[in-house]
């Protein structure tokens, strides 16, 4: 939080010389609760919908509601300490339910053992300390380095909020109305099931349909991604839904391919537009996904590169650090051990059954990926 407008001469809100409480007692049992709650209902969201909403945003209005309104402390600090953290607890269940349903269809397939609570918690756990490891040097990189060329809009808007907070902390008001709200609409559409939760339309002319679901969420995700990433989305609907479909009607109606069991046209006639979503669109979507993946780690390669000639410039000059607040990070001989205890254990624990070469690629391609999602972060 500073003045970005140069960024050789960026200055923090709070002096960098300043030492005000930060890492206290309230900021952890706070963010640990949000951590929670918005970790439990981004798991139910990202599996009905595909994707979650980050928790950053209502997690900095909270922190500022309860620490500065309710506790009467002026700490903006701490609330960002707290919303830093309430936010890991939804990047975990991200990680989480993006990743662990694939066990659980290998097993419905006979394939494996449906993993066990125990499994899926060390799982997440190896996840979550890797990438905070990896985001001791990252953080130079992306953050330090690219001051003032990535914008990281979401950071941006956390910190507008904190800052409101001191002149007051009203805007607590407008997240705790729209939980409200949204609760209250929830009972309605699931609850006493007053009102359907999908609406669909038929198009036959076009051998496809319309759907949508009517959840307040879902106008939040848009709302949070902002206009540019919906409309990614809403594009990739269309592209799937009114052309991709109909043309594999059309064009593949006699043809039987797999996953399908009888032709499109049988299926079609069966199940409608959403057997042919079910059984080709959602790989397509997927191959997507991966192919926008690796396009952006090639991109990504010469900042990889830097940051692990950073890190290991950093094991020589390691205590030599500033002692500047805002120029500590965790010694770097720390980060590299944590890294190779945490690939010891993946190999070691009987609840992750993989072998040691696996853990190693698993922890390498952990990186790299971290590094790419970490600047799109700051990009989008």
């Amino acid at each position: 939080m500073g003045d970005k407008k140069d960024s050789s001469t960026f200055k923090p809100y709070i002096p960098a010389e300043k030492i005000t409480p930060e890492f206290t007692a309230t900021s952890i049992i706070i963010g640990i609760l949000l951590a929670i709650i918005f970790g439990a209902a981004n798991a139910y969201l990202g599996l009905r919908v595909g994707m979650t909403v980050s928790a950053s945003i209502p997690a900095a209005v909270i922190s500022m509601g309860v620490i500065r309104v309710i506790m009467r402390k002026d700490s903006i600090l701490e609330s960002n300490m707290v919303q830093t953290i309430g936010s890991a607890g939804e990047s975990l269940a991200a990680g989480a339910i993006f990743t662990m349903p694939a066990l659980f269809l290998w097993a419905k397939e006979g394939v494996t053992d449906a993993p066990s609570l125990i499994t899926i918690s060390l799982i997440a756990l190896c996840g979550g300390v890797l990438g905070v490891l990896f985001m001791v040097p990252l953080r130079n990189a992306l953050i330090v380095k690219e001051h003032g060329v990535l914008p990281y809009p979401e950071g941006t808007a956390c910190a507008e909020v904190l800052l409101a907070g001191e002149e007051g902390g009203s805007s607590a008001k407008t997240v705790f109305l729209g939980m409200g709200l949204a609760a209250l609409f929830k009972f309605v559409v699931d609850g006493i099931k007053v009102v359907p939760g999908v609406v669909t339309a038929k198009i036959s002319a076009l051998k496809t349909e319309l759907s949508a679901e009517v959840y307040p969420a879902l106008i939040g995700v848009g709302y949070i991604c902002g206009p540019k990433i919906s409309s990614y989305m809403f594009a990739g609907g269309v592209l799937g839904w009114f052309v991709l479909i109909p043309a594999i009607i059309v064009f593949g109606g006699n043809t039987v391919m797999y996953p399908g069991t009888t032709t499109i046209a049988e299926m079609y006639a069966a199940d409608g537009a959403g057997a042919i979503w079910s059984c080709y669109i959602r790989y397509i979507g997927a191959g997507m996904v991966a192919a926008g993946g690796i396009i952006s780690l090639i991109k990504s390669l010469p900042l990889i590169i830097t940051t692990f000639v950073d890190a290991l410039k950093g094991v020589k000059s390691a205590g030599k650090g500033g002692t500047k607040r805002t120029e500590q990070d965790m010694d770097i001989r720390l980060v590299i051990g944590g890294i190779v205890a945490i690939t010891l254990a993946i190999w070691l624990l009987p609840q992750i059954p993989v072998t040691l070469l696996g853990a190693i690629i698993m922890v390498l391609f952990g990186f790299f990926f971290g590094a790419v999602s970490s600047r799109m972060v700051g990009l989008v």
